[in-house]
């Protein structure tokens, strides 16, 4: 994980430590009791591969501390968590999330740890939890991606009409949208904003749906599939490291989906103040830039090359739109009709 030049971090580190919370504990502090702890386990959405660098990256710093990571699809890990709450014997420590619906039904029942540590009064609203039950430990844009030697720079998409030309029929792919809430708020949006007769069109594209971003995207990559109008901006960095042929576009017709991937703290948590030390560290100016993506910080900067989140004509009311849960199982439900039951092809990292 490349991190941005050294004077940028050094002047962000500054910032952080003057918005240090009222009585909130220094990391110094948060350190000598985890390391009494010894462990930290987390849960994440996503591919392990790249949780377990940034763990390597944490533990050099903060030596002592064993760090197990769980990654895969966020609404597996949502399940186990509930199961052992239910059970009444709580394995993991701290859950970072796409599945937000999750952080909001398990604040209200008593679940989370309220935690506000150092930058957290520079989170925007929008991407935490007043309180500090969850909030943003990243900001994920989900703008167009293409293969760049498969697609000219004058086909590249600028509104969801355009992936129904006929230069992409069979070409297409995203996540199932009744499986992946980022997809089903992404379609939802497309349908709202082009109506339902979209679908249709665009089933007759043969698109293709895979499970999960990383393997819809590795997709593209290799030539398999052509453009998606849903894939993660910072995968498609990954990808264009390990040399694949791909590159991110912000359309300039459609609006741009921006959505927090949230962190929270659980009540009973075996290592509670190995978590708060882990995203404490995780929230500083040096590993928000670390994480090559938008920060919910407002004093980061963005991704080299890129805007701050709202200079883009963007999309933010993901928790808005998956907390009213009878409008998203009848959507899953009417959307599954198009792209069919999940096939799963296992885990990611």
């Amino acid at each position: 994980m490349a991190i941005r030049p050294a004077a940028i971090i050094a002047a962000t580190i500054g910032l952080a430590a003057l918005s240090l919370p009222v009585g909130a504990q220094s990391l110094d502090d948060l350190y000598a009791k985890a390391k009494g702890e010894g462990a930290f386990v987390l849960y994440v959405g996503g591919p392990t591969a790249p949780w377990e660098a940034m763990a390597k990256v944490f533990n050099e710093k903060y030596p002592g501390i064993t760090v197990s990571i769980s990654g895969g699809f966020s609404n597996v890990l949502d399940k186990k968590i509930d199961a052992q709450i239910a059970a009444g014997k709580l394995e993991v420590d701290s859950a970072i999330l796409q599945t937000i619906a999750d952080f909001v039904r398990w604040k209200a029942d008593g679940r989370l740890i309220d935690f506000k540590p150092a930058g957290f009064d520079k989170i925007d609203p929008r991407f935490k939890d007043r309180d500090g039950a969850y909030w943003a430990t990243m900001v994920n844009a989900v703008p167009y991606m293409y293969n760049t030697e498969k697609v000219a720079a004058a086909d590249v998409p600028n509104s969801a009409l355009d992936f129904l030309k006929p230069q992409f029929t069979g070409k297409i792919v995203t996540a199932y949208p009744a499986d992946d809430d980022v997809t089903l708020w992404v379609f939802y949006h497309i349908v709202q904003k082009y109506g339902w007769s979209y679908m249709d069109k665009y089933m007759a594209a043969k698109p293709n749906f895979i499970q999960g971003h990383l393997g819809e995207q590795r997709s593209i990559g290799s030539g398999q599939n052509l453009v998606t109008f849903d894939s993660i901006y910072n995968i498609t960095t990954v990808l264009k490291k390990q040399g694949m042929k791909v590159e991110t576009h912000f359309p300039t017709v459609d609006a741009t989906p921006f959505w927090p991937l949230s962190g929270a703290i659980f009540k009973g948590a075996p290592h509670p103040n190995a978590a708060k030390l882990f995203l404490s560290w995780l929230l500083e100016p040096a590993q928000q830039i670390a994480t090559e993506t938008w920060s919910a910080r407002s004093d980061v900067p963005p991704p080299s090359g890129y805007k701050p989140i709202f200079s883009y004509k963007v999309v933010t009311d993901y928790k808005a739109f998956l907390v009213d849960q009878n409008k998203v199982a009848d959507l899953r439900k009417r959307f599954e009709k198009y792209s069919g039951p999940v096939v799963n092809a296992g885990g990611v990292r």
